[in-house]
Order: structure tokens, then sequence, then C-alpha cells
């Protein structure tokens, strides 16, 4: 089994429903969102998921110096940023390609997937 990073990428411009058009609209995606994480759980891939805080609420911290020099909001200015994620365990890359085409159909909005560089215990 192979862990991916499932990350759901949503507009920095948030709206009186976030990136959602309207409140029925945001009220069906959460819907949605809470089957795909029940299914995910069932099938045995569910690691881990929430959703983050607003961009503007991030900190950067350089601890490589002889202090750390923390620095508020995001590191990158950007017109997306990542709003949510999943932490999957799936057999293979075409499985997480396929759940994270589920996701996206969920949460209404883009997913990117990317494998953890560490090899579990088999």
């Amino acid at each position: 089994m192979t862990r991916y990073l499932m990350t759901v990428h949503g507009p920095a411009e948030q709206g009186e429903f976030g990136g959602y058009g309207s409140r029925e609209e945001m009220l069906a995606s959460f819907a949605a969102t809470g089957a795909f994480n029940e299914r995910l759980q069932e099938e045995g891939y569910w690691v881990f998921a929430d959703g983050l805080d607003d961009a503007t609420k991030a900190a950067v911290i350089d601890g490589q110096g002889e202090a750390p020099v923390v620095t508020d909001g995001p590191y990158l200015e950007a017109k997306e940023y990542i709003a949510g994620f999943w932490v999957i365990d799936v057999p293979d890359r075409d499985t997480a390609v396929r759940l994270a085409g589920e996701a996206s159909k969920a949460c209404r909005g883009k997913v990117e997937i990317r494998p953890f560089n560490t090899e579990l215990p088999t």
C-alpha cells in the first residue's frame, strides 16, 4: 500500500459561503464530502482528513538562524490555497487517481495527489 496526500485547492478570495456560490451549494458539498469520507473509511483507504482555516491565518516560521523568525500569512502569494486534505493508503496510483476524481466531484474543487516519499513496512 502507498500513502497519498490528496489536497483540495480553493480560491484565496472567500465570499460569504467560502468558495461556494450559495449556502445551498456549500451544504450540498459538505454532505457529499461527508459521504465520500464515510466510503473511504468503509473501503479501508482512510488515514486522516480535515479542512484548513483561511490562508490569511497561516504563519511561516524560519528557524534556520539563531532565533526563529515568524511571518504572518501564507508562504506564497497565490490565487488558490490548500483548503483541505486527505491522507489515504491505497494499493496503487490508479486507485489514488480514481479517489481524487470522486473527492473533486464531492467537494467541488480541484484535487491534487502526491505520494509520500516513505515506504510503509510490509
